[in-house]
């Protein structure tokens, strides 16, 4: 039988045997695609810090190109990603998720000790997607009902995030910090769980939904790193 994934990677299944080998192709190409997308975004973020583009857009027009860019890519992810156009399109996606975490990278590597805090954030990152991921691979429990809370506590951060930009709170954007590393870590697991369970089934989608919550994850430990631990030169 046939057992080459199709182009959004899915694959023919036939009994239990093929359904494991499924699961895992699905969980391998998901990593392999996790790590790849990770070389767009680092090479976005250092373009966006070496020529100060998205620094000079002011923090109104920054967000607008922000969820536009990030919800129309999302779009094209999500229609692509049975073809063989959707691998590119994801990586493309990374590349301007770097470039819009700039703001935020060159702000931070300002400070006196802005490279320690950056790579403090992305070890602490490394270390909650080994912890979730571990834990995926030993979970029993069908974890499918948590998607929905899941999801409700991303969009209610997502409001509270918009109303702080007007606000302008420090303490209320240290809370929204310490809840999205919590929510999105849970995301991690939730998601990892899905495609060993068998229920997420092409690895663009699902490597869509791991690297979007390790980009909250550590775009929230850098902020919670520069706010408490940041240092002036």
């Amino acid at each position: 039988m046939n057992l080459q994934p199709t182009a959004g990677g899915s694959f023919p299944v036939s009994g239990h045997a093929a359904s494991s080998l499924q699961r895992n192709r699905v969980l391998r190409n998901t990593y392999w695609l996790l790590a790849l997308s990770m070389v767009p975004t680092v090479l976005g973020a250092w373009m966006g810090v070496a020529t100060g583009l998205a620094q000079a857009l002011s923090p109104g027009i920054s967000m607008v190109v922000f969820l536009g860019g990030a919800f129309g890519f999302m779009f094209a992810i999500e229609k692509t990603k049975n073809s063989g156009a959707g691998v590119p399109v994801l990586l493309g996606f990374t590349f301007f998720m770097g470039l819009m975490l700039s703001r935020l990278v060159g702000t931070v590597l300002g400070l006196g000790n802005g490279a320690s805090l950056i790579m403090t954030a992305f070890g602490g990152t490394g270390a909650i997607f080994l912890g979730m991921a571990s834990l995926a691979s030993i979970l029993e429990r069908d974890l499918s009902a948590m998607g929905k809370w899941l999801f409700i506590g991303m969009i209610m951060l997502l409001v509270a995030g918009i109303a702080n930009f007007f606000i302008q709170s420090s303490a209320l954007m240290i809370t929204l910090s310490v809840l999205a590393i919590g929510i999105f870590s849970a995301f991690i697991l939730h998601d990892l769980k899905r495609v060993q369970d068998g229920l997420e089934t092409n690895y663009i989608s699902a490597t869509l939904g791991v690297y979007l919550s390790l980009y909250n994850v550590f775009q929230s430990l850098l902020m919670l790193l520069g706010i408490l631990g940041g240092r002036e030169e």
